[in-house]
């Protein structure tokens, strides 16, 4: 982590981070780790029956992502708030970058408020979200 309050202000950013490109296989080791086997996800045929061009992500595996790049920034036990609004699906072979921006700064309690986003390698939103993180 090593990042202190002093570090930060608003406008701040995190270091981008970049993922991907994701494959079916990454959407099946994420249904099969959170439960959700829905066919849509990793089931050509049914993508195809179901109106989509293939299998698309579980949209989870995205907030999963952002989640992990967020407390890989300001540290796991230093989350307050973590929240998500899913926005484009994410196919086979999408590359996904991470990005954080602090817009907030609470000194007496020493929390930061962060805007989170997901961005596909289209230039489109894949999720975005917002966190709280306490900072000593």
């Amino acid at each position: 982590m090593g990042v202190t309050w002093d570090d930060l202000e608003v406008g701040t950013e995190a270091a981008s981070r970049h993922f991907g490109p994701l494959t079916r296989t990454d959407f099946v080791r994420y249904q099969g780790a959170s439960g959700d086997f829905n066919p849509i996800h990793h089931d050509e045929e049914f993508a195809r029956g179901s109106g989509f061009p293939t299998v698309f992500s579980v949209g989870m595996l995205q907030a999963g992502i952002l989640a992990s790049f967020a407390t890989d920034w300001l540290g796991a036990s230093n989350v307050r708030k973590f929240g998500v609004q899913f926005r484009e699906q994410v196919w086979p072979g999408d590359e996904l970058t991470c990005s954080a921006t602090v817009v907030g700064l609470d000194e007496a309690v020493r929390t930061v408020d962060l805007e989170l986003l997901c961005t596909r390698q289209t230039g489109g939103t894949a999720i975005k979200g917002t966190a709280t993180f306490v900072v000593g």
